[in-house]
């Protein structure tokens, strides 16, 4: 897979994690998140594809508590799934200043 894996990598983690502020209407970037991390992120790799040609990337979030959330990703081309992803991260809200 080579550099094509490596692209995969870096599109997947990018903003994978961004899906699972949706649901709580927060997007990135935003000044009501402070501390953000990626705790883990895997990759399971399902066939050949081309990073350079269009991929249809469809990411779901099943939960976001406790400042912890659970991202997937699937990646897609011509119809056919190449990659699957899934990234653990911190996404901690910003601390209020009080006076």
């Amino acid at each position: 897979f080579g550099v094509d894996a490596c692209c995969a990598a870096y599109m997947s983690d990018a903003n994978l994690l961004t899906t699972a502020l949706l649901p709580h209407g927060i997007q990135m970037p935003s000044k009501k998140l402070g501390a953000v991390a990626s705790l883990d992120h895997s990759m399971w790799f399902h066939a050949p594809f081309r990073a350079d040609e269009w991929m249809l990337y469809d990411a779901t979030s099943p939960r976001l508590v406790d400042s912890r959330g659970l991202a997937f990703g699937s990646l897609f081309q011509e119809g056919r799934l190449c990659v699957s992803v899934a990234q653990e991260g911190l996404l901690r809200l910003a601390r209020t200043k009080t006076a």
